[in-house]
């Protein structure tokens, strides 16, 4: 009977696994060996810094606030003016009623400027209660259309839904073809148009240039080609439009399409739902006077509940005028100064009772 056979392995080729360590590497940084420097505030570190906040930024916050209150600024509302075609109707609820009658409305009002304008005004319009910040009405453009890629039915962006694409009849044939500018911040364009008359009755030029980025101008609006008849002849205009993109500004051919400032104004969406933008410039100042102004209401605002403003302004090395900077440049000094003061009667205080 043969013997059993054995598997004789050698204890010198087992290994036992180890347990792996947990314990950080024996750097200065892992083991918390790196120097340290923490600062010890006394009343001879603290004080000198708060009054030394005091004093600069409460000079600051008075120059800010005098250069903001030296920008003149006119502002009137208008949303209710009445209309000159029908004077017992509101152009507001001229427009609520019908918001694609072809028919203009059209009202005047008085801008009473009281001090000289000097240098270049600029004219704004306002609007309330409108929220540019919605996140679906941000999201709703198409910025590679707008930066000049041609654009067909199968492109255009799902996110300008349903503002992307409208069936239209041509030649006795339903056609489909994408809206350029598509989305909904396109669709819901600003669009009424002034007129602003001097004392003698003369117009002033309000030039519809020079109010956009000049980031947005020259790299995110193109378009697709030179000839604007062609580049857009497969293409229909936003739903709520009463012209084509081609012809937002016709007295200037060069600011048309994509690259037209007052659209691309709006399409930098606001962050508030009370704000203004640029709608022109008038070259040359305005003197002190009365002035008419002459509307052609077409943007309706009664369905939200929101308000039109017509405003002219000069601007500063600052800008507009905003008297927050200002304000809160005077507020943090004032408080700086006050708890200094404060700390000083605590540490006189302290430095008595010692004494004593």
């Amino acid at each position: 009977m043969p013997a059993p056979s054995y598997d004789v392995t050698d204890a010198a080729d087992t290994k036992v696994s180890e347990p792996e360590s947990k314990k950080p590497d024996n750097t200065a940084f892992k083991q918390q060996r790196l120097p340290a420097w923490q600062p010890i505030l006394t009343a001879k570190s603290v004080l000198p810094t708060f009054f030394i906040i005091a004093i600069l930024f409460i000079p600051l916050g008075a120059v800010f606030l005098v250069t903001s209150n030296s920008v003149i600024e006119v502002s009137e509302e208008y949303t209710n003016c009445f209309s000159l075609e029908n004077p017992s109707m509101t152009c507001s609820k001229f427009r609520n009623n019908s918001t694609f009658a072809p028919e203009q409305c059209t009202c005047q009002m008085s801008i009473n400027v009281t001090s000289d304008m000097q240098g270049t005004v600029y004219v704004y319009y306002g609007l309330t209660n409108f929220f540019q910040n919605h996140r679906r009405y941000v999201k709703s453009r198409d910025d590679m259309q707008l930066v000049g890629e041609t654009t067909t039915v199968s492109t255009v962006s799902s996110d300008c839904s349903p503002f992307d694409k409208v069936t239209v009849l041509r030649n006795g044939v339903n056609v489909t073809l994408p809206i350029a500018p598509c989305g909904a911040i396109a669709n819901s364009l600003f669009n009424d148009t002034y007129t602003l008359t001097k004392p003698d009755s003369s117009s002033l030029n309000i030039s519809r240039t020079g109010i956009a980025w000049d980031t947005d101008h020259t790299l995110k609006f193109n378009n697709p080609c030179d000839n604007l008849t062609e580049c857009f002849e497969e293409t229909a205009k936003p739903v709520y439009w009463q012209r084509s993109v081609i012809q937002l500004d016709p007295d200037t051919p060069d600011n048309n399409g994509y690259k037209n400032e007052a659209f691309e104004v709006w399409m930098r969406t606001a962050a508030f739902p009370t704000f203004r933008k640029p709608y022109g410039r008038i070259v040359g100042g305005l003197p002190a006077g009365i002035y008419n102004l002459t509307i052609n209401y077409t943007y309706p605002v009664a369905e939200f509940h929101g308000t039109k403003r017509f405003i002219l302004a000069t601007t500063s090395w600052m800008g507009g005028k905003n008297n927050f900077l200002g304000i809160a440049y005077i507020t943090v000094g004032t408080c700086s100064f006050v708890v200094a003061i404060a700390l000083c009667f605590l540490h006189y205080c302290s430095n008595q009772n010692k004494v004593h």
